[in-house]
C-alpha cells in the first residue's frame, strides 16, 4: 500500500503525536523526528516507558481473548487504535472467533495510511476504520462505518487502551466513557488501560511536563480515578490491576516468554481492567 497521504490529510510531522510516540516505544518505524525527540525525553525521565508500552499491548491481547472466549463477545469498538502493530486487535479476536467484527477509531491521519492492514479481516468477520476523535463520542456512534459494521443491539466491547490519559478532566473524560458505554447494550464490556503516577509520582510529573510542552495535554490518574471509569460495571477478576498482573499466567498466549522476569510495578505504571455492563 502506498504511503502517500491525500492532500486533504494535514499530517503534522513537525509536531509530536502520541500515536507515533507510542509506535517508537514499541520499536516501530512509523514516526518522525519530532516524535522521536519527545519520546526520547520521556524515555530519559522514565526508562520504563518501553516496558509500559509492551505490557499495554500484551494486556490488550489477553483481554481480547478473554472477552471472545469466556464472555462471547463478537464485536469491538477500538478507539485510539494507533499505528498497526501485529497482531492487531481484530487478528487476536478472530483467532478465537473468526466471525468477530471490529471498528477501529483514531484521529491521527497516519493511521489512515495503514488502514489496509487494519481492514484485513477474516472471511467470516469484518473490520472498518473511522477517522474520528474520542472527544466527540456522538460522532463516532453515528458514523456510517460503525452502523454498517456493528449491531448495537448486541454486546460490544469498548476498547480504550492507553487513551484516556490523553483526555483531561476538563474535557470530561469520565463523561465520555459513560456516553459510549451508555449506547451499548447489556453484556457489553469496557477494556481499559491507563498510565498512573501511583508508583513514582516525581517521574510521572516530569513525563506530564514533556507531553504538555510537546503540545499533547495529559492527565495520568491514580487507581481510584481509573476505577471510576468502570462505575456501574461488573469488574471481572482480578479487578483493577497493574498491567502485567492482569491474568498473566493463564492468559499469556505467547505475549512474552514464560520464564522472562516480571517487570516492576513502577516500570509498568499502568492500571488496567475489564468490566461487563449488567
Amino acid at each position: 500500500m502506498s504511503h502517500e497521504l491525500p492532500n486533504a490529510l494535514n499530517l503534522r510531522t513537525d509536531k509530536a503525536h502520541s500515536a507515533r510516540m507510542y509506535d517508537f516505544y514499541l520499536g516501530g518505524k512509523d514516526n518522525y523526528e519530532a516524535d522521536r525527540e519527545a519520546a526520547g525525553k520521556v524515555a530519559a525521565a522514565y526508562p520504563g516507558i518501553f516496558v509500559c508500552a509492551r505490557e499495554n499491548r500484551a494486556f490488550m491481547h489477553r483481554a481480547t481473548r478473554v472477552l471472545a472466549r469466556d464472555h462471547g463477545i463478537r464485536q469491538w469498538l477500538d478507539i485510539g487504535t494507533g499505528i498497526p502493530t501485529k497482531p492487531n486487535l481484530h487478528e487476536v479476536a478472530q483467532s478465537v472467533a473468526p466471525d468477530a467484527r471490529i471498528v477501529y477509531v483514531d484521529n491521527d491521519p497516519i493511521v489512515l495510511v495503514h488502514a489496509q492492514t487494519l481492514l484485513s479481516s477474516s472471511g467470516e468477520g469484518r473490520t472498518a476504520y473511522i477517522r474520528a476523535d474520542v472527544n466527540e463520542p456522538d460522532a463516532i456512534l453515528r458514523s456510517p462505518e460503525l452502523i454498517e459494521t456493528l449491531d448495537l443491539s448486541k454486546p460490544v466491547a469498548l476498547s480504550l487502551n492507553a487513551l484516556m490519559h490523553f483526555v483531561t478532566d476538563a474535557q470530561d473524560a469520565h463523561g465520555i466513557v459513560r456516553r459510549l458505554m451508555g449506547a451499548l447494550p447489556s453484556g457489553s464490556a469496557l477494556a481499559l488501560s491507563h498510565c498512573t503516577p501511583d508508583f513514582d509520582p516525581q517521574t510521572w510529573q516530569k513525563v506530564t511536563g514533556i507531553y504538555d510542552r510537546a503540545g499533547t495535554p495529559v492527565q495520568f490518574r491514580d487507581k481510584a480515578a481509573v476505577a471510576d471509569f468502570f462505575a456501574g460495571l461488573d469488574l471481572i477478576e482480578p479487578g483493577i490491576a497493574v498491567g502485567h498482573r492482569w491474568r498473566p499466567s493463564t492468559e499469556n498466549g505467547g505475549d512474552a516468554p514464560g520464564d522472562a522476569p516480571a517487570p516492576s510495578d513502577a516500570d509498568v505504571s499502568l492500571w488496567v481492567g475489564v468490566g461487563i455492563k449488567p
